[in-house]
């Protein structure tokens, strides 16, 4: 009985998550997993850094060196079915550039980029050097990237332009589809917005949730990865998870 689970637990799908560690439980792998399970799909992990810290600050980071990062996808990509990606914190230059070679020479995968740069309480989880890499490398590789605000207007290269014309200059930069999210604008209602190459912006609405609620960006973008392990298209996606955090939301 035991072989059989384990049979079934590897031929099942799943959604390798590549991101940090948030010893609060509030943010990072630990939302990943929580998320994917919650949609019936099973995780494997590699683990970029680990991270110190509270539901208030981040105290430490130590990341991991970017040859462990590689050598953790590649054993998640032998072990296990991979049906989708899921990218979180890197944390490093050296680990983007890992990450993207690696995805590469793989067959391709739907891919979901949460561009994390700086942690809720504003410290900085990403250099400058990473940021340029990561618009240049990374991006482009991903079916999806996920950036709320503040990030869109730093890996357009922090423009003074609006929303919609930073969206722009990363699509002809080479960035697939963008899901820009509202959460930092103001309003009743959240906007997110999935900006795609020759389409018309798309706009999905939901309620706004409350600054004290952590991790939104890995549910959201773990959620969306979720929907397209399954196979499902990328708006159902989009919208199943937005639907998720409302709902996670609500339960709290």
């Amino acid at each position: 009985m035991a072989g059989g689970h384990r049979a079934m637990a590897v031929n099942m799908a799943h959604v390798l998550v590549i991101a940090g560690s948030d010893s609060s439980g509030g943010a990072g792998i630990a939302r990943d997993v929580e998320t994917l399970a919650a949609f019936g799909i099973k995780a494997c992990l590699a683990l970029t850094a680990v991270t110190v810290q509270t539901h208030d600050t981040v105290k430490s980071v130590d990341l991991c060196a970017a040859d462990l990062v590689e050598a953790q996808i590649r054993a998640a990509f032998s072990a296990n079915p991979v049906a989708a990606i899921k990218i979180g914190m890197l944390g490093s230059c050296e680990t983007v550039k890992c990450v993207a070679a690696v995805l590469r020479e793989q067959a391709p995968l739907p891919v979901v980029l949460d561009p994390v740069v700086a942690s809720s309480s504003g410290r900085a989880l990403l250099s400058d050097d990473a940021i340029e890499t990561m618009r240049e490398s990374l991006m482009p590789l991903c079916t999806l990237v996920t950036p709320n605000l503040p990030e869109l207007a730093l890996l357009s290269g922090g423009s003074e332009a609006d929303e919609h014309q930073q969206a722009r200059d990363l699509l002809e930069g080479g960035v697939k589809t963008l899901l820009v999210k509202g959460g930092h604008a103001e309003g009743p209602r959240a906007v997110d917005t999935l900006y795609q190459a020759g389409e018309p912006p798309l706009r999905f609405e939901g309620p706004r949730l409350p600054g004290t609620m952590r991790g939104t960006g890995c549910m959201l973008a773990s959620a969306i990865a979720a929907g397209l392990a399954r196979g499902d298209g990328l708006q159902a996606s989009v919208r199943a998870a937005k639907t998720h955090l409302s709902e996670r939301w609500l339960a709290n």
